[in-house]
């Protein structure tokens, strides 16, 4: 058996059956061979973004897969790789490298050296006889603890060798870890004595698989939740507990309740300071629940900290806590006062969400794709920048795993893949990137593959032919130079790969037009739906302590 062949039916022992990726590398014709579906790509950042949404959209259960050829297929692969790592995404990438006599000569790129500090681990495989050695210790790595980017680098004068057979490999099985009891005892004391406990829960919930136990313990505390963007859809967001999703942009009620709290409880969140995250308050206790210990204390300070699977985690903390409180509390008057800051947030907004002007809002784009498609069999996700604090706000997500959110880098272009791996790993599902008129012109050629590979998505994209969000920035540059203009007509580019497009303009049209694009996407069609919108730069961003 040689190395291809053995590299091959390890990832199908694996449970592999899509692998993202860009020739040459000789993996992705042996896995066609072993009736893995490879899907080509125009472009490595998008088969990398492929790969990670079938690992976050399965939590983890499904591994994406991305290989991609030595020299500068690895080389124009960095970047995403960087946005998976900034996310904590498992994703198993299999870079060529060059002949090992050759791999460490300037300016030769070596992946497994220049790719360490963005991945869990990297790893060159250096002998034929290491195939299953270096793959068992790959996936170990993808299937256990804190998720990321994973790098087998393989040699191009390797895939020729042979490996000894018979093959020993079995599929490696998921390891869970939870917290010291004695901390968990603190936390349910403290949570139990809280007068006004708040969950923030992060998209370590997803990856455990404890939606329920979250809600559980809500319900049993009668505490509002809110998320981060990677945690959204954690907690079904038309619960009267729900406050909504943090972000640059947040709901009022989250910024309400974060800084009325007494106690934060932080569940599968690393709690990471970043411009695009919720600004928490910096004077509560604080119990943080994380995978990884290093998160602890790393940006906020914790008075507890709890180290563990999210789910083995809120499994500890109800069973101590079912005895301090003998039933579930009542509820009624927080719901009541989340429902009332809702009510008056909502209202301030209610003319942007509603406009019948033209150039349309994109939150009238928005307010209507929400109430026209089915949102409990909807996988949406945003790009970077507007759309991003447009959409996170506002989108009410009902199921788990319903919503791809991420912000804590904030490359361009990321949507577009993460709706196509989305519907690769859930074709059940209508997948929806929402991007801008600067998003598209960074992946936007990839909408080409979802046409070849018959990847029927939605995408929705707010033109406004600016890039709006940096008019404050440069006001010279704009109106002496225009620097900031952007101009193209994407419908008609959609139309010119073989999906379907259409450009809206008018209010009226926006529902009929969605609607149509839905229907492409039900007959195997991708749809790119160009809604002309305004330069708006107004978005529901609370600081801390604006409440």
């Amino acid at each position: 058996m040689k190395v291809r062949e053995a590299v091959a039916e390890i990832l199908g022992r694996e449970g592999v059956e899509i692998l993202t990726g860009y020739p040459v590398n000789d993996i992705i014709e042996q896995a066609a061979v072993a009736g893995i579906r490879p899907v080509v790509v125009r472009q490595e950042r998008i088969g990398l973004h492929m790969a990670d949404a079938m690992s976050r959209v399965t939590s983890g259960r499904t591994i994406g897969v991305f290989a991609m050829q030595h020299g500068p297929g690895t080389e124009n692969a960095y970047g995403g790789i960087a946005q998976a790592y900034s996310e904590s995404v498992p994703i198993l990438v299999l870079p060529a490298g060059y002949p090992r006599r050759l791999a460490y000569v300037d300016p030769n790129y070596h992946a497994s050296r220049s790719m360490a500090a963005i991945s869990k681990s990297a790893e060159p495989i250096v002998t034929a006889a290491e195939v299953p050695n270096v793959l068992r210790r790959a996936f170990t790595r993808l299937r256990s603890g804190r998720g990321g980017p994973v790098i087998v680098e393989i040699p191009v004068d390797l895939w020729e060798e042979e490996v000894p057979e018979p093959l020993v490999y079995t599929p490696v099985r998921r390891v869970r870890y939870g917290p010291d009891p004695a901390d968990v005892r603190r936390a349910a004391a403290l949570l139990a004595q809280a007068q006004r406990p708040v969950i923030y829960a992060g998209q370590g919930v997803h990856y455990a698989e404890a939606w329920d136990l979250l809600r559980e313990l809500a319900e049993l505390l009668a505490a509002p939740v809110t998320t981060s963007l990677g945690g959204k859809s954690a907690f079904p967001e038309d619960h009267p507990l729900a406050l909504g999703s943090g972000g640059l942009a947040i709901p009022k009620p989250v910024r309400h309740f974060l800084d009325a709290s007494d106690v934060i409880l932080g569940i599968g969140c690393s709690f990471t300071e970043t411009s695009f995250g919720t600004q928490l308050p910096l004077d509560k206790r604080v119990v943080h629940a994380t995978l990884d210990p290093a998160h602890l204390n790393k940006d906020l300070p914790a008075e507890i900290g709890l180290v563990g699977d999210a789910a083995l985690t809120l499994d500890a903390l109800l069973a101590e806590l079912r005895p301090l409180i003998a039933a579930p509390r009542d509820a009624g008057p927080v719901a009541a006062e989340i429902a009332g800051v809702r009510e008056e947030w909502l209202a301030e907004w209610l003319p942007k969400l509603t406009s019948e002007e033209s150039p349309l809002s994109p939150y009238r784009v928005l307010w209507d794709l929400q109430h026209t498609v089915d949102v409990d069999n909807t996988i949406i996700t945003h790009d970077a920048g507007s759309p991003r604090d447009q959409l996170s706000p506002f989108w009410t997500s009902t199921r788990p795993l319903s919503y791809i959110g991420w912000g804590k880098t904030t490359q361009l272009g990321y949507g577009l893949g993460l709706a196509m791996g989305a519907k690769l790993a859930r074709p059940e599902a209508l997948c929806i990137n929402v991007w801008g008129d600067a998003a598209i012109g960074f992946t936007g050629m990839d909408f080409e593959t979802a046409v070849r590979e018959r990847i029927p998505i939605l995408s929705v994209l707010l033109n406004n032919h600016s890039m709006a969000i940096e008019l404050s920035r440069m006001p010279v540059s704009t109106q002496r130079y225009r620097s900031t203009d952007i101009s193209g007509d994407y419908a008609a580019l959609a139309r010119a790969l073989g999906g379907h497009g259409e450009r809206i303009t008018e209010p009226g049209e926006i529902v009929p037009a969605i609607k149509r694009g839905i229907a492409a996407t039900e007959a195997g069609q991708p749809a790119l739906l160009e809604f002309m919108t305004s330069k708006e730069t107004t978005v529901s961003r609370y600081p801390r302590g604006s409440s």
